[in-house]
């Protein structure tokens, strides 16, 4: 019988030493990637806005907004000015100094203004206007995608927490039973296969402690690559605030961003369309010049001034290519547009009914973890008494574990699902 006792003792040593050993080595893994990016700048716990506030200053669309709400104002200005161009001023002299050489001079100066084509001035204030509209809903566009992103990166963390929360208390709540079960079994009330069952759950945990450490340092530095800065542990994790969803997706055309990029897409096509209609020739110009001549020396000059119109011919051929390619952009906008209005229709279906069921499943599972609480409680109880096994406790252990990862699980999945919700209604994050 001594003997027995020696060879269980034996093999069931060395196979703790190797499952402590691996989590050792990945807890040691991760805490020096953790102390790595403990360097980062860090501040109050963040939350979801702030992350994505963060996320978004380091955007390139947020830091070029000011140039290119520069250039559509300096566009807007040139649809403005009187000229169609810049005038441009014509210098000139003529003498017969170098052949003949009998004084005679001429010295001419002028101006040409570059005159707007009919119906050219108002298409191009037009065209200042749509692409000045354009700037906004391209960066309000760029920053739901931002959010779409962020709001991704930020549950599959807050997933990755809860569930090495949960490791953590199945972990000690595992080394406290095999605790338990050693005293007892060195009094003689339990044999020891039950000391290598309990031992063996308490390896079990520790090997799901280290694997969700690794999931959670990987998730980790998914969001820290968007924001700059690691993660607060105490990072808020509340839902954001439940929207009301309208009953007909059309209304949301004028407010949705991902819809009024396009259609602000497909206005500037339209409108650049509608000047090159018109923009068939070079723009003419006004000639003023004035000129000063004499004829040989002891002459007197004489002054005179110039007033013409230069008019270009037109050419069908040279517009037809700038003309058929602003067509075929605010076709090609047009049916992006109709496409994006069934994929966000069919987007904010499908989240409105991922939020309803989410409600359910979060109901059954607290339901579901507060009887399994329980249940633990009385086989606690039992089991210290002796009216009932360790397999027996060990089973309603692991239920009641699998019952808190559920209920953790079906809140943040809720609160997923909500920002899921808002981010299919065109919303940026916001926390109650």
């Amino acid at each position: 019988m001594s003997r027995s006792k020696s060879v269980s003792r034996t093999t069931s040593l060395p196979a703790r030493v190797l499952v402590a050993g691996l989590y050792s080595f990945a807890a040691l893994a991760t805490g020096n990637l953790w102390a790595q990016t403990t360097s980062a700048p860090t501040g109050a716990a963040i939350t979801l806005p702030q992350a994505f506030a963060a996320a978004w200053a380091r955007q390139p669309e947020a830091q070029s907004l000011d140039l290119r709400r520069d250039a559509a104002e300096a566009r807007r200005q040139v649809a403005g000015s009187w000229t169609a161009q810049p005038p441009s001023l014509d210098l000139s002299g003529k003498t017969d100094q170098l052949s003949k050489n009998q004084g005679s001079r001429e010295y001419a100066a002028g101006v040409a203004l570059p005159l707007w084509l009919p119906g050219e001035r108002s298409r191009q204030g037009a065209l200042a206007d749509a692409e000045s509209k354009a700037v906004d809903s391209r960066v309000t566009a760029a920053q739901l995608r931002t959010a779409a992103v962020v709001r991704d990166a930020w549950w599959n963390w807050q997933r990755a927490r809860g569930e090495q929360s949960l490791a953590r208390e199945r972990l000690v709540s595992a080394q406290k039973l095999a605790e338990d079960v050693r005293r007892r079994t060195k009094a003689g009330d339990l044999a020891r296969s039950d000391q290598h069952q309990a031992d063996g759950a308490a390896a079990s945990a520790e090997v799901t402690l280290a694997e969700s450490a690794s999931l959670l340092a990987a998730a980790t530095q998914q969001l820290r690559a968007l924001i700059g800065k690691l993660p607060d542990e105490k990072a808020a994790d509340g839902p954001e605030t439940p929207p009301a969803v309208p009953a007909d997706f059309t209304a949301l055309d004028a407010t949705h961003p991902a819809v009024v990029e396009l259609f602000d897409r497909a206005e500037v096509a339209r409108r650049s369309a509608d000047l090159a209609s018109v923009q068939t020739r070079n723009n003419p110009e006004l000639l003023l010049a004035t000129t000063r001549e004499r004829g040989a020396f002891g002459d007197d000059y004489q002054q005179t001034v110039t007033l013409g119109v230069r008019i270009p011919f037109g050419s069908d051929s040279r517009n037809r290519a700038k003309l058929g390619l602003a067509r075929a952009e605010a076709l090609e906008t047009e049916g992006q547009l109709r496409l994006e209005r069934e994929r966000l229709a069919a987007d904010l279906e499908a989240a409105r009914v991922r939020v309803e069921s989410g409600r359910k499943q979060l109901a059954a599972a607290e339901k579901r973890a507060q009887l399994a609480r329980e249940s633990r409680s009385f086989f606690e109880k039992s089991f210290r008494l002796g009216e009932s096994d360790l397999p027996t406790r060990l089973r309603i252990e692991l239920e009641a574990v699998e019952a808190e990862r559920q209920s953790t699980r079906a809140r943040i999945e809720l609160a997923a699902a909500i920002s899921a919700l808002r981010q299919a209604l065109g919303l940026l994050p916001e926390q109650k």
